[in-house]
């Protein structure tokens, strides 16, 4: 079993390292100059050079990356040319917005998801299992940021119920939070205030993830459940008189544990890397917008870090997976015996 997970491990880093290969050759092979993004049009020409030589760019470009790369082993990224703050501080604070907002979507995707997945693959045919596959196919063919937009035009243009785009108010822009993580922390902390104020700016984010995230495990449980539904053990608890729900919750279920465990990792994963449309129509202060400002500006410090963390959270993810998977599944163990 540990074989195995470090076979997984190495894998995804070397999939990591050529991820950050391509990445850092084809962001200084653009042809724009990310000199003049920090120094302007108007520097002088010495000015111009002594930044570059500053930044390494006057090096070869392979000796560029073992540079950037051994930076990396020591824990630093560089610093961010839009911020001008460390590129791990940056990281660190949005993507603690990415994550509240990754956890909260997940959470109502996956509950509702399942259960109507469930539902839909017990009314094979029905106008239940109708219904669910129209929410899938919806959510497949909407695109994110129309979709925003008109929650948008809805609840905060004409209804007024929610209110706009950011992570608070304007009167708590300011509230000190140390962990990232308003939420919780400004629920332990007892500031109700901000704690509702970012509640409420949560909604319509949350729910259009979660929307998304929703018809893609409902698919996928229905498919996962009437492939159960087929098999020998199953007809034959049927004939001993096992009602319907015990059949599916306590003989089919226990059986897709690993397929819907990998579903909701990837789901999970997808939601950490920075779901871009999303964060950047609600003006989301996470990992998504960072990349987007960070590539308009050919901030490749933040590029290449934003990069690195999202490579991170599906290694780790995937190997997390890896190793439930041989703890709760027999047949791994016997198959890596």
């Amino acid at each position: 079993m540990v074989k195995k997970i470090l076979s997984s491990v190495c894998i995804g880093m070397i999939t990591l390292l050529g991820l950050l290969v391509v990445t850092f050759f084809i962001g200084r092979k653009i042809p724009i100059d990310p000199i003049l993004s920090i120094v302007g049009d108007s520097a002088t020409p010495e000015v111009y050079e002594k930044v570059r030589l500053s930044l390494g760019l006057h090096l070869p470009v392979y000796e560029q990356f073992l540079i950037y790369l051994k930076n990396t082993l020591q824990g630093n990224l560089g610093y961010s040319f839009l911020t001008s703050q460390p590129v791990l501080s940056d990281l660190g604070r949005v993507f603690s917005a990415t994550i509240e907002l990754a956890t909260l979507s997940l959470f109502v995707g996956v509950s509702l998801g399942i259960l109507l997945g469930v539902w839909a693959a017990r009314s094979h045919g029905w106008w239940l299992d109708k219904f669910v596959g129209g929410i899938s196919l919806v959510g497949y063919s909407i695109p994110v940021f129309w979709l925003g937009l008109i929650l948008l035009l809805i609840f905060y243009s004409l209804l007024g119920w929610l209110p706009g785009p950011g992570r608070l108010s304007m009167g708590n822009q300011g509230y000190d939070c140390k962990t990232g993580f308003i939420l919780i922390e400004s629920l332990l902390k007892g500031d109700f205030g901000v704690f509702f104020d970012a509640l409420h700016h949560i909604i319509l984010p949350a729910s259009l993830l979660s929307y998304f995230n929703l018809s893609y495990i409902a698919k996928m449980t229905r498919s996962l459940v009437l492939s159960e539904l087929k098999k020998p053990y199953v007809l034959t608890a049927r004939v001993k008189g096992v009602s319907p729900n015990q059949i599916v919750w306590k003989h089919i279920f226990p059986n897709l544990r690993i397929p819907l465990l990998s579903i909701i990792a990837l789901s999970y994963g997808g939601l950490l890397e920075g779901s871009v449309l999303t964060e950047t129509v609600f003006s989301w202060p996470g990992l998504g917008s960072y990349l987007v400002n960070s590539l308009m500006n050919v901030d490749m410090n933040a590029i290449l870090g934003a990069t690195l963390l999202t490579g991170v959270v599906f290694v780790g993810l995937h190997t997390l997976i890896d190793s439930i998977k041989y703890l709760i599944d027999p047949r791994a163990k016997n198959d890596n015996q």
